[in-house]
This record gives structure tokens, C-alpha cells and sequence, in this order.
């Protein structure tokens, strides 16, 4: 009886309304702790689902941008954002048409805002040979203003070329090449390129692996080797001041296609390019999936949550009928009562969570720090399952959770609202 009366001055003291929610919430929380109460196992399993569900958002998001920005880096690697090439190639060229370093988009490109670096290049196809094998190659000509740090991340042996003296023979293979043709660093390698004239005998050269580099990336991988720009000008007995095109990367990727088209006006009708979007549409259709799929595991955690916490409140409204009732009698309307119940749905929400992102972020970090989960490379394109930390996005998560589960809360605790004091303090 004390409480009671306590709770009736609480009710009729407007200064002290909010305390007066609080409290209640508060003996709400002590008395579902009672092993006794129904409510107990109920409300650890809504705790527990929510946990879950946080952790497998957590998961779904880093593990699925992981992929996304990944592959995007590795072909950005390889390609850049956006290649500018000659209007005048085709396929069935073995040499492209060069064309001048000397452009007024290279070495800034300043027409264009948010280009990060502009680098030309040129490519051959080839053959290496070793005594026991030979094996078709990509050779890529870059020069003394590469980028390369890319490569330097994925370096599981050796460095990248020095190309800043003279013609330099120094090439960087790749370990799929390197474990075929039994390459190891300090090894010459013969290679051979296609004159455009058939019958006639291919060009030699012979080039010092100083550099292997291991991406995961297979379609690449198992064919690019890079090397001196300047021996690809002399096979195909070009200008000092010809290459085979730029790479252009962006700062911001998702921007791409935006600035693509702003890069394809700017460089003269002689001129063409292509982004890694138009280069590559099956893989980045594919990662288009992926969004996909993260947004329904989303929608299905945040709606398993919320129904347990549904069920969780409901059985909190039951098991207090009579002091619902009680404190009708009293005054106290059936917003006020409601948002009591509210309050300790977010406390039980928001313990859910703190347990869900301790035990997420944990395992995503165990994750990016040791590689444990493995991946194909042949159809997932990297070793490992990558992780991907936004901050941002890891905070949406838990503010998105929390308003939609309270929102569906809303249902349950109109409940209240239909409970009539004299049936059940009568019925007590």
C-alpha cells in the first residue's frame, strides 16, 4: 500500500511526471528480475534475439561492402577508374594505335574535378618461357610516374621496378605466374612478342623478376606482368612520346559514371574512354547483388527483433493487468502508463544491442585482424572474406534498430488503453 500512494502523488504532481514514469519503469525492471516471473525467460530471449540480429547485420554489412570496395579497388588497381585509349583500336590489332603523352588533361587532370591521378601505359601480349613450360602473358609497359602502391600492398616478395634510369629490364610477375613457370626472384625470364606481320619471327627480351605480387584476383593474376613502358615504345618502334593510353583514377568511386562521362568530353574526338563499369558490367552487376541481399537480411533481423520484443511487452502488460489498473484508478492516463512500458522495452532494446555490437564488432575484428573465414578466389575474386568498418554505418544500424522496434511497440502498448480498472481490480 505505501507504493501506492507513492505512485498517487507521483501521478498528481505535474513537476514530477517524468520521475514519476521513471519509477515505475523502474520497479517494472526489479520485478521482472524475480526468477518467479513469467516475463523472465521471455525477455532474455528478446534480449538474445536482438543481440543475434545486430550481430548478423553487423556481419551482413562489413563482410558485403568488405566485398563490394575490394573488388572495386583490385580491378581500380589494374585498370584505373576510367581508360583513355585511341578511338581507332579493335581487337584484332595485335599493336594499338599510340597516342601523345603530351595532352592537355595529363599529367592533371584539371578540367575534371575529383580526378586523383592521371598515368599512362601500353600493353603487349606475349609469351614466357621456362625450361619446363611457356605460358601466354599480358606485358604492361608503365613509367617512372606510376602508382604504385596498389602492388605494394599485395607484394609477397621482393619490390616493384625501378624505372626512373634507363630502359630497365626489372619486371614484377604475379605468384600464379611465378608458381607455373617455377620463377623465383633474381630469375631471367625470356619473353617473346608478336610482330604485326605474320611469319616473321617474334621479338626477345629478357627481364629480371625483382617483384611478386599475389591479389587473389585470378583473371588478372594468372597473366599481368609489369614492366618499363620504354621497351613496348621500342617493340613497336614508337616515339618517346607515344603510349598506348591513361589511366585516370577518381576519388570517389561512386562518382564514376558522373565523372566518365565528364572525362569522354573533355578529351577530343581522336580519343575514347571507358570506365571499369562499361568494361566489366557482369561483375559489377554482380555486386550490385549484393545490396540486394544485405537489405533483406536487414528488413528480416529487424523484424525478427521486433516481433520478440512485441511478444516480450505483451507478456509485461499481462503480468501487470492489476497495476495498470491501479494506477488508472488513481489518475494516471493511458499515455503515461504506456510510455512507462516504453521505457523499459528501450532499456531491454538497448541491452540487446550494446551485447549485439560488443560480440559483432569483436568477431569482425578477429576477422580483419587474422583472415579465419576463407573464400574461392575463382569466384569471389579475394582470399579472404574482407571487412569493411563504417563507423557511420555501424551507429545507423543501431539507431534504425531501435526506432523501428519502438515503433512497432506502439501496437502492443495501445493495449493498455482497453484495460478497464473496475473489471480488473474486481477480478483481483
Amino acid at each position: 500500500m505505501p507504493t501506492i500512494f507513492v505512485y498517487f502523488w507521483l501521478v498528481n504532481s505535474e513537476t514530477l511526471k517524468f520521475n514519476y514514469e521513471l519509477f515505475v519503469a523502474q520497479r517494472i525492471v526489479k520485478s521482472k528480475q524475480n526468477k518467479s516471473s513469467i516475463s523472465a525467460p521471455i525477455i532474455k530471449i528478446a534480449i538474445t534475439a536482438i543481440a543475434l540480429g545486430m550481430i548478423v547485420m553487423l556481419v551482413a554489412v562489413s563482410t558485403g561492402v568488405g566485398l563490394q570496395v575490394k573488388i572495386r579497388e583490385k580491378i581500380a588497381g589494374f585498370k584505373g577508374h576510367v581508360q583513355i585509349t585511341n578511338f581507332h583500336n579493335n581487337t584484332s590489332q595485335i599493336t594499338d594505335n599510340p597516342i601523345d603523352v603530351n595532352q592537355s588533361f595529363y599529367p592533371n587532370f584539371e578540367s575534371v574535378s575529383g580526378v586523383s591521378y592521371v598515368q599512362p601505359f601500353a600493353t603487349k601480349f606475349g609469351v614466357v618461357r621456362s625450361p619446363e613450360s611457356f605460358q601466354g602473358i599480358l606485358y604492361k609497359g608503365v613509367d617512372s610516374t606510376y602508382n604504385w602502391t596498389f602492388f605494394e600492398e599485395y607484394l609477397v616478395e621482393g619490390r616493384v621496378p625501378n624505372l626512373f634510369d634507363k630502359r630497365s629490364n626489372e619486371i614484377l610477375v604475379s605468384k600464379l605466374i611465378a608458381e607455373d613457370m617455377k620463377y623465383e626472384l633474381g630469375d631471367k625470364v625470356n619473353t617473346f612478342f608478336l610482330k604485326d606481320k605474320l611469319g616473321q619471327l617474334p621479338n626477345r627480351r629478357i627481364f629480371t623478376v625483382v617483384g611478386i605480387y599475389d591479389t587473389g584476383y585470378k583473371e588478372f593474376d594468372e597473366s599481368l606482368i609489369y614492366g618499363d613502358l620504354r621497351h613496348i615504345q621500342r617493340l613497336n618502334k614508337w616515339e618517346p612520346n607515344q603510349v598506348g593510353g591513361f589511366e585516370v583514377v577518381i576519388d570517389d568511386f561512386d562518382q564514376i559514371q558522373v565523372k566518365g562521362v565528364e572525362i569522354y568530353n573533355q578529351i577530343g574526338s581522336s580519343l575514347t574512354s571507358n570506365t571499369i563499369l562499361e568494361e566489366f558490367p557482369a561483375i559489377f552487376d554482380w555486386l550490385a547483388v549484393f545490396d540486394n541481399n544485405i537489405v533483406v537480411i536487414l528488413i528480416i533481423m529487424i523484424m525478427i527483433a521486433g516481433i520478440n520484443m512485441i511478444t516480450a511487452l505483451l507478456v509485461l502488460i499481462l503480468e501487470r493487468t492489476q497495476l495498470i489498473g491501479i494506477l488508472k484508478a488513481l489518475g494516471a492516463s493511458s499515455k503515461s502508463i504506456a510510455k512507462i512500458f516504453l521505457y523499459n522495452a528501450a532499456y531491454l532494446i538497448l541491452k540487446g544491442l550494446f551485447w549485439g555490437n560488443i560480440i559483432g564488432i569483436g568477431i569482425l575484428w578477429i576477422q580483419d585482424y587474422f583472415g579465419l573465414i576463407s573464400l574461392d578466389p575463382q569466384t569471389y575474386y579475394v582470399n579472404t572474406a574482407p571487412i569493411y568498418f563504417s563507423w557511420i554505418s555501424i551507429l545507423a544500424l543501431n539507431i534504425g534498430t531501435l526506432l523501428v522496434c519502438l515503433l512497432m511497440l506502439l501496437l502492443p502498448a495501445a493495449i493498455i488503453s482497453k484495460i478497464e480498472p473496475s473489471k480488473v481490480i474486481k477480478f483481483e
